[in-house]
C-alpha cells in the first residue's frame, strides 16, 4: 500500500475515533440532563408536599424558633369574632428615644426598635401602664400582653384580670404576662400581643376570653430572647 493510501486510511480512522468520542460525550450529556431534570422535579414535588402538609397541620415558625399552631389560633379567633395575625420582624434594635404608635407597622406593635429596659411582668392599673418602647421589649422576652382600650367596661376588665391570674405552668397566676390599658390608640376593644403576633377583637364577646387563652398557650415564652 502506498504511503498516500496509508495516510488516507489513518485520517479516516482518526475521524471515526473523533466521531465516536463526540457521540459518547453527547450521550453522557443527555443522560446527565435527564438525571438533573428528575432531581429538580422530585424537589418540586417534595416542596409542594411539604407546603400542603404544613398547611394541613396549621403550623408556622415563631420568632423564638418554636412551632406555633396557627390553625388553632385562627380557629379560636374566628369563633370569637376576632382576628389572629402573624407579622414580619420589624427589628430588635435599642433606642433611648421615646416612641409612638407611628413608629411601628402594626397597632398594637408586635416588634421593632425598643428601649433597653423591658417593662416588668404584672397587672398595671389604669394610668400607670408602661411606655410603648418598654413593653415592646417585654414582647421580645416571650411575654404575652393583654390590652384593653381606654374606656372599656369594668366587667370586661375584670374578666381579663381573671384570665391574667389563671395558673399557668404552676405559676399561681400572672405567668410571663402583662395586663394593661392600651396606649397606642389601637382600633380594638381588647387584644393579646406577643412578639410578631396578635389576637385582636373589635368587640368583646362571650368567647373572647377563650381565644385570648389559646393565644397565651401558643405564644408565651416564644420570643427571640429567653428570659426567666
Amino acid at each position: 500500500m502506498s504511503s498516500r493510501q496509508e495516510e488516507k486510511e489513518q485520517r479516516k480512522q482518526e475521524r471515526l475515533e473523533r466521531e465516536a468520542k463526540a457521540a459518547k460525550a453527547a450521550k453522557r450529556k443527555r443522560l446527565l440532563q435527564l438525571i438533573g431534570g428528575v432531581i429538580v422535579a422530585g424537589a418540586v414535588v417534595a416542596g409542594i408536599a411539604f407546603a400542603v402538609s404544613s398547611a394541613g397541620n396549621g403550623t408556622s415558625e415563631s420568632a423564638g424558633g418554636a412551632d406555633v399552631d396557627t390553625g388553632r389560633l385562627t380557629s379560636a379567633a374566628s369563633d370569637a369574632g376576632c382576628v389572629y395575625r402573624a407579622f414580619p420582624n420589624e427589628g430588635e434594635e435599642h433606642t433611648a428615644e421615646p416612641l409612638t404608635a407611628e413608629d411601628f407597622e402594626t397597632n398594637p406593635p408586635t416588634s421593632g426598635t425598643h428601649n433597653p429596659n423591658p417593662a416588668p411582668d404584672g397587672l398595671y392599673v389604669t394610668g400607670n401602664e408602661p411606655a410603648i418602647e418598654n413593653w415592646v421589649h417585654t414582647l421580645e422576652h416571650g411575654r404575652v400582653l393583654f390590652q384593653y382600650k381606654p374606656g372599656t367596661d369594668e366587667a370586661v376588665v375584670s374578666q381579663l384580670e381573671a384570665l391574667f391570674n389563671e395558673d399557668v405552668a404552676g405559676s399561681g397566676g400572672g405567668y410571663h404576662s402583662v395586663l394593661m390599658q392600651n396606649n397606642t390608640d389601637m382600633p380594638f376593644e381588647v387584644a393579646a400581643v406577643a412578639w410578631r403576633h396578635y389576637m385582636a377583637c373589635e368587640t368583646f364577646t362571650p368567647r373572647t376570653i377563650e381565644a385570648l387563652r389559646v393565644f397565651r398557650d401558643e405564644l408565651v415564652d416564644k420570643g427571640p430572647e429567653t428570659v426567666p
